[in-house]
Order: structure tokens, then sequence, then C-alpha cells
């Protein structure tokens, strides 16, 4: 095979001379030889697979980390590389969703177009719109918050109930009373019967409940909380999250996170400066970008809805789980559980097995038709 320039190189895979020389600093597509007096790069034609697949996934949107991820599996089992895609995909389709159905809401509340007037509109005047069935869902749950064996309190929180789900990761010296109120926050918004409110409507509420929580963390000096939960409307899950805490999904056999990271760490990932697997064990895995630690600047949460479908399986769970376990075995456990409460006894138990150097957390639920 013969040698190309970068220039040639950067022409045939359709990527820039500026982003093979950032996919080098990152050990993404390192040239084939580097002239030692020039510095000038030279790339293999063999290479161009990778690169074109490189390419490839980055149109599509995929963070660089994920990227190498992917071509490093595709190199090894292309059946694993296809898998992660069509995961990240899910992931993408169903935050589209989320923010198609928001748009729809807003559209219809500026317009002053009550929801739906133009599907019916569009059935004819003689021919009165046909309603889709709509599925009778509910969900099962099981919540569980362990110690773990090296930490001498218990900071971290789980609740399960008919109408919330949620996990909150406490630091500081209160922040046990940290994580509590946060989820007390939002169990007051749930029993006042908010999940019946309008898809937007919800988020903003969710969105007051959040402030309210970083008020009352305020006066918890130089204390806070991660927070990650799930809101039942009975056909649909809001989503709040802020920290490091996280929500995982398991549908037609696919399990992916709905969740971002607001950490140090991520941040890094994000930008393909670091792995996930250097992430686990990097110096400053704890630091936080956000959190409700009483700080205007610091409680931004992410807010979204997810369609629910009998089948799905939700994770929540703190870093005492996910840090110490591997995700495979996360995976497994989740996917493989008969129901709620032996998944989340298990999930525990691996953690601790594991060493269970920190505080656990795990919330598991089913939604099942009625």
């Amino acid at each position: 095979m013969g040698s190309l320039t970068i220039g040639a190189f950067a022409r045939a895979s359709r990527l820039s001379a500026k982003a093979l020389r950032r996919y080098d600093e990152l050990g993404l597509l390192r040239p084939a030889r580097v002239d030692p007096y020039t510095g000038y790069r030279y790339y293999d034609e063999t290479q161009l697979e990778r690169a074109r697949l490189v390419a490839w996934l980055r149109r599509i949107g995929m963070p660089l980390a994920r990227v190498r991820d992917v071509c490093d599996l595709h190199e090894t089992d292309p059946a694993a590389a296809g898998r992660e895609i069509r995961a990240y995909w899910a992931r993408v389709e169903a935050e589209t969703a989320v923010r198609r159905d928001l748009a729809t809401f807003l559209i219809d509340q500026l317009s002053g177009n009550p929801a739906g007037k133009d599907a019916v509109m569009s059935s004819g005047p003689n021919t009165p719109p046909t309603p889709s069935p709509v599925p009778r869902l509910a969900i099962r749950y099981a919540a569980r918050s362990d110690p773990g064996l090296v930490r001498e309190s218990n900071q971290d929180a789980a609740y399960a109930g008919s109408r919330l789900l949620a996990v909150a990761d406490g630091f500081g010296g209160e922040g046990a009373r940290a994580g509590a109120a946060a989820i007390e926050a939002l169990r007051s918004l749930a029993d006042s019967g908010a999940g019946a409110l309008p898809g937007g409507e919800l988020l903003n509420a969710l969105a007051e409940s959040v402030r309210g929580a970083n008020r009352s963390v305020n006066a918890l000096a130089g204390s806070g909380t991660t927070l990650t939960a799930l809101m039942w409307t009975g056909s649909r899950l809001a989503l709040v999250h802020i920290g490091d805490t996280r929500a995982y999904v398991s549908r037609d056999g696919e399990f992916f996170q709905i969740t971002h990271d607001h950490s140090v760490v991520q941040s890094m990932i994000d930008e393909g400066a670091l792995s996930a697997e250097e992430a686990l064990s990097h110096p400053q895995r704890a630091l936080l970008l956000r959190a409700l630690d009483g700080s205007d600047d610091g409680a931004r949460p992410d807010l979204r809805l997810h369609d629910a479908q009998a089948g799905d399986r939700y994770l929540l769970c703190s870093d005492g789980l996910f840090t110490a376990v591997s995700a495979e075995a996360v995976r497994e456990t989740v996917v493989m559980a008969d129901g709620p409460e032996p998944a989340v006894s298990e999930l525990v138990g691996l953690a601790r097995r594991a060493g269970g150097p920190d505080n656990i957390a795990c919330v598991v639920a089913d939604v099942v038709a009625l």
C-alpha cells in the first residue's frame, strides 16, 4: 500500500487536515509516519477505512471519546461496534422526540392553537377522527441505599413510589440532609398531582421544585447533593437530572444511559482528552460542574420527557455502583434480573463484593401494561 501526505489523506477520507492533527493528538487516528525533520505527517492507505468511519460517526454527532471506542471495537468485533452505534442512536432519537414534543407544546401555547386541533381538522368535516387507543401503563419498582464497606456514614438516598423514582448523592458535612431535602421537594410535587400537567408545565414545575430544593441546601453550608429523578405521568417519565448520579433504560434488548454527567472528567471525555476507563481512576473524578449546592450558577438541571413503553426497565443509581461495577455487569444484571427487587439486591451486592468503596443507591423500575 502507498503512503499519503496529510493533504492527500484528508481529501481521500473527507476529514480536514486540522481534524487529522487533532485526532493524532487524541490518539484516535495516528499517522503511519512523521518526518523527524519537518514534522510532516504521512498516512498509509490502509488507514482510510478507520478514517472514513471516524468521519461518518462525527457526522451523526457522536462524541470523540465514543468514536474512539467504536473504531477500536470495529477492528476486533464489528458486531459489537454496530451495537454501540445502535445504542447511541437510540439515545439521540429519544432526546429528539423529547425536543419535538416540547416544541409542539410551545407552538400550541404561543399560537393559541389548542393541542390536537390541527389533527382533528385534517380528518375532514364529515369524518370524525378515530382516536388511537391509549395503553394503560404502570410502574413496578424497588429502591435501596447502602453505606458500602468503607464509609462510616451513608449520604446516598434512594426513593421509589408510584409517582416518583429518585436517587441523590450528598456531599459535605450535611450531605445526607441535602439529598433528603432534594428528594422531598420532588415528592411533594408528585403528591400534588403534578404528573397530570401538560408536558411543558410539568417541566416548569420540576424546575421550580429544584430551585426550592437548592434554596434549602443553601442553609447547609459547604454541603450539597446530586439528584436524578423520574416522575411518572401515566404514559411518560419526566426526567430531572443534575450532577453525576445516573439514569439508564433497558428497551428491546438494548441498554443505554439517558443522563449526561455534569462532572469535570465527563467534560474531558466529551473533548476526547480522557477515556471512560481512565475517568474511573482520575484524581478529579469527584469534581462536579453542576450540583444542588445553594449557588445560583450550579443549580441548572437537565429536564426532559421520555415516552414509556411496556417492557422498559429503568435504573437510577449513584456513582457508588457504576464506578465499582463494570458497565457490562450492570447491564447484564439489569437486563436479566427477574423483577426490580432482585435487580436492586444483586446490584448492591455486586458493588459490595467489589469492595464497596462508596455509598450505593439504586432504584429499578419496570413499566408494565395493565
